[in-house]
């Protein structure tokens, strides 16, 4: 892909996810079970405390480039030169005393990388690694359908993709048609906008589009911010103390939802 990421890059937005302040995070986040504050939990405060000091959460592997639909694909009249993909944010997997996992999102905000959310589970991580040299995997957030593009052609990687564009996937061409007529007329200013049917994907900071950033100098659930400040189901770019979100996984379903471009 055309923005990714250098090694060096991933390698500072890895150590931006093993911070101090995000690893205290998370020791409540596995506490919690990945519930968000607000949500009343299993355990007492003092009970979650010691679960919190138990939970032990350490990174492993490396972070990935997670890349997302690209809204130009979606609007363009066809396929074309524009890629079907672009960087949305990077990824490190972390794990606790228990073996639970969790995918913490860290973004170039303001030059530098910040941690943008923490997510149950590992999908970024374990659907990146199925890309290669002459491929790239993708997600569909509106869909939560992960896919493969190589030669021409998309291949679904979860049950949500398969769904999207049948088992044995669909040239790039095709796919091109189908999500510009499941989301172009749901663009930022459109009257689906406007009226507010959207379900409100969006990174609040131009997708997050990491490679922009990067080149001047040397990243569907129920969401909930740890800090004030931050609208529920939008992934705030805001750092650790000031807009973290928390979120547990969820089926897609319900109303589409707005891609931010």
């Amino acid at each position: 892909m055309a923005d990714a990421p250098t090694a060096a890059q991933l390698s500072d937005a890895h150590r931006a996810a093993g911070s101090p302040a995000t690893l205290r995070v998370l020791e409540t986040f596995f506490a919690r079970d990945g519930l968000p504050p607000g949500r009343k939990g299993r355990l007492s405060p003092a009970q979650e405390a010691t679960a919190a000091e138990a939970a032990d959460p350490r990174l492993v592997g490396r972070a990935v480039p997670v890349y997302s639909l690209n809204p130009e694909f979606v609007t363009a009249a066809s396929a074309g030169r524009t890629p079907v993909a672009t960087m949305e944010f990077a990824a490190s997997e972390v794990v606790d005393a228990d073996g639970d996992t969790a995918s913490v999102w860290t973004a170039r905000v303001a030059g530098k990388w910040q941690v943008v959310n923490i997510a149950t589970g590992s999908d970024e991580t374990d659907y990146a690694a199925r890309a290669d040299a002459g491929s790239v995997v993708f997600r569909e957030p509106q869909l939560n359908a992960w896919y493969r593009v190589a030669d021409g052609r998309v291949v679904p990687l979860n049950e949500e993709a398969r769904a999207s564009v049948g088992a044995g996937g669909t040239g790039l061409a095709r796919y091109q048609r189908l999500v510009h007529q499941r989301y172009a007329d749901k663009m930022p200013g459109s009257a689906y906008d406007e009226g507010g049917y959207a379900g409100g994907y969006g990174t609040g900071a131009g997708r997050a589009r990491v490679a922009a950033d990067a080149h001047a100098g040397p990243g569907a659930t129920d969401a909930t911010p740890v800090a004030a400040g931050v609208g529920a189901g939008a992934l705030a770019v805001a750092g650790v103390a000031g807009g973290l979100l928390v979120r547990r996984r969820r089926r897609a379903g319900g109303e589409p939802e707005l891609i931010r471009s």
